[in-house]
């Protein structure tokens, strides 16, 4: 018979990263799942676009039965079938995040019996979801290191709200993850800053440029202008690329946020990650957790832990028979997996 978890949408942050966590660990482990109470601490709680996105992708690739996948459900059955690699387009359907569909899938892809390539369509550059760079240079290296052989580009730019993004991705799954360890940064190789603008004056970007300039002496600082835009956008980001690791910091424009504003946020930001000795930041402390429980073991010291990546852990030991450990170090955590 085939075990069921029940998962409570509500646990931990409550956010959308236990149902996507969730439905990538039932097509690899093969287990029901039975969702209730999804994102119900939300200001608009239940499926948004970009989460039902999740659940119909994870269902497409492994031809599992789905009841509940609607806008606004709060309730799910995901009952897993085979997964199934292969070539896929998903289309989120509006500026919701093509990364957050990529992390759904993508731990099942790369323990899939073939290769596979996939066309996502939606957001691209989303405040509320780690953009396509930081997938592209921080996350992906690390996935190389653990023997996933996985190729990203970006086709179109897609912004909050207009979306209309396009990246492709393809992965060559492994036999078995390598674990992971990750405690130093080793040397700074390079420092990168870049304004980017998307249908708006390319002044605003020449304006946070300025501030980046000012405020961090970088050689390497750019203004750009996406050529083919398909909305109105504005990012600003912030790279650090060390030995072992790299760091990227975003700020997103807003109406009537001044561009010296958005400028200084990823200033901030990056001089944060600075002020601690950790390879790990927070928002990549949360990508490693899957793929390393899924390697069986592996540790690495990070700069702070989110609310998000503790409910992430409880979601994965749901699942898996491992068990992670977090303990301070000199002003850090540290976080290992047994």
């Amino acid at each position: 018979m085939m075990e069921t978890i029940h998962i409570d949408g509500s646990l931990g942050e409550g956010g959308g990263q236990v149902l996507r966590s969730s439905l990538a660990l039932s097509m690899i482990t093969g287990k029901r799942v039975e969702f209730k109470n999804i994102r119900a601490g939300r200001a608009k709680p239940g499926l948004m676009r970009q989460h039902l996105a999740c659940v119909r992708a994870a269902q497409k690739f492994c031809g599992a039965r789905v009841q509940g996948d609607e806008l606004k459900s709060m309730e799910v059955s995901f009952i897993p079938g085979e997964i199934q690699a292969g070539d896929y387009h998903f289309n989120v359907g509006s500026a919701g995040s093509v990364g957050l569909v990529l992390q759904t899938v993508m731990p099942a892809l790369i323990l899939a019996d073939g290769p596979s390539t996939l066309i996502l369509e939606g957001g691209t550059h989303n405040p509320m979801a780690p953009p396509f760079d930081f997938l592209k240079q921080v996350f992906v290296p690390q996935l190389a290191k653990m023997g996933v052989k996985m190729d990203m580009n970006l086709e179109d730019w897609g912004f909050f709200p207009a979306g209309g993004g396009r990246m492709n991705v393809s992965i060559e799954p492994v036999n078995e993850l390598k674990s992971l360890s990750l405690m130093t940064r080793g040397a700074l190789k390079n420092r990168r800053g870049r304004a980017v603008v998307s249908s708006i004056p390319i002044s605003i970007a020449e304006s946070e440029v300025k501030v980046l300039q000012s405020k961090l002496e970088w050689k390497d600082i750019s203004a750009e202008e996406v050529l083919q835009p398909n909305g109105p956008g504005n990012i600003v980001m912030t790279e650090l690329e060390f030995e072992h690791v790299s760091e990227l910091c975003s700020s997103f424009g807003e109406k009537g946020i001044r561009a010296a504003r958005v400028a200084d946020k990823a200033v901030c930001a990056i001089r944060k990650y600075l002020l601690s000795e950790a390879p790990v930041g927070e928002h990549l402390a949360d990508q490693l957790l899957l793929p390393m429980a899924l390697a069986g073991e592996g540790e690495f010291l990070c700069t702070e832990i989110s609310s998000h990546t503790r409910t992430n852990m409880e979601v994965i030991q749901k699942f898996l028979k491992v068990k992670f450990s977090v303990r301070e170090q000199n002003q850090a955590f540290h976080i290992s997996i047994t």
